[in-house]
């Protein structure tokens, strides 16, 4: 493992990548088996089409196709790597985690492996513990973070509050040591458990194990309530992202860009406009991409690198919201330069 400068405290995102899968479902074709036309999900949502995993893909392969983007923009080997998270709900198998197979196809055999599941606040909580675990120990030198979701083994197709969203996907990020002062700034979170059966998926937890009883779509299908996702989003997001900006010491208004979690076009237009901000000063996928979970933001930010919406020393905010619910945003100096 490299050795790593202990002048170098500071911590950023030194590569990112995303891959997707091969088919795209737009609203004529997802209509064929809803009572909604295309006209209506672009009215409630903004999604034109959504991202489907084909029957043979895996998380797992996804998690290393986008790994893979992430590491040669780093300049940085698998076994440099000290740590491998992977935030996923819709991982190849309950356990072993995620995280170990894609240390395995890595050859990354110096990384400590964990899964994190905060659903789609996922990937801005997995680069925070990721983060806070290389500013704790620096000889953990390099970690990757990666976001990825098969959100469409899990849904009914025709069910018009899952079908319209979800897509499938993985995103990516390497972070290292940077010069002090550069990197992730600070980091806010937040929890209301009122609405906590609001987004749902029981089938195989212990619970309601899989074990003895045959497949029944009222617990082994995701379920979601877009209403109270929609009000605990828009009453939580925006404070979680301020207390971030006062724990960084910065204003709401200083920030020159935010990526959210892609859950709803229209829902993050209605945010941006709540925090007083422009959409000049975001980036959005999910009109063509649909929500992929823990890996819509990721692949969100891996776009906007090489789309070169972001430059080095940019105030950056990454947030999202998940089931449970619970809310994550983070606050980094951006270091990346653009990308071809």
């Amino acid at each position: 493992m490299s050795h790593i400068n202990s002048s170098l405290p500071d911590i950023s995102i030194i590569g990112v990548g995303h891959h997707l899968p091969a088919y795209s479902e737009d609203n004529q074709s997802l209509c064929a088996n809803l009572d909604v036309t295309p006209e209506w999900i672009i009215e409630k949502t903004g999604i034109e089409r959504r991202y489907i995993a084909a029957p043979d893909d895996t998380a797992w392969a996804y998690a290393v196709a986008a790994a893979h983007q992430a590491l040669d923009m780093a300049g940085i080997l698998p076994d440099q790597l000290g740590l491998i998270v992977a935030c996923t709900f819709s991982g190849d198998y309950q356990f072993p985690p995620l995280s170990a197979k894609v240390a395995q196809q890595l050859g990354a055999a110096n990384a400590q492996i964990f899964d994190l599941q905060a659903n789609c606040a996922g990937f801005v909580a997995g680069l925070t513990a990721a983060s806070d675990r290389l500013k704790v120990d620096p000889s953990v030198g390099y970690a990757l973070v990666i976001g990825v979701e098969l959100c469409s083994r899990y849904i009914d197709r025709k069910d018009v509050n899952t079908a319209v969203y979800l897509s499938d996907g993985a995103g990516a990020a390497v972070l290292g040591p940077v010069v002090t002062g550069q990197g992730i700034q600070a980091s806010a979170f937040h929890t209301d458990t009122s609405n906590y059966e609001a987004v749902r998926l029981r089938g195989g937890g212990s619970s309601f194990p899989n074990n003895g009883r045959p497949f029944d779509a009222a617990v082994d299908l995701m379920e979601m309530n877009g209403i109270a996702t929609w009000k605990q989003a828009i009453s939580h997001l925006p404070p979680t992202i301020r207390r971030a900006c006062s724990k960084a010491g910065v204003e709401l208004r200083e920030l020159d860009f935010v990526v959210f979690h892609q859950a709803n076009l229209r829902l993050i237009e209605y945010l941006v406009r709540k925090m007083g901000l422009g959409m000049d000063k975001t980036y959005t996928n999910v009109a063509r991409i649909g929500n992929s979970g823990s890996a819509s933001l990721a692949i969100a930010l891996s776009e906007a690198v090489r789309g070169n919406h972001l430059k080095p020393g940019d105030l950056l905010a990454m947030a999202g919201v998940g089931a449970g619910f619970n809310f994550a945003a983070s606050v980094w100096r951006w270091t990346l330069g653009a990308q071809p």
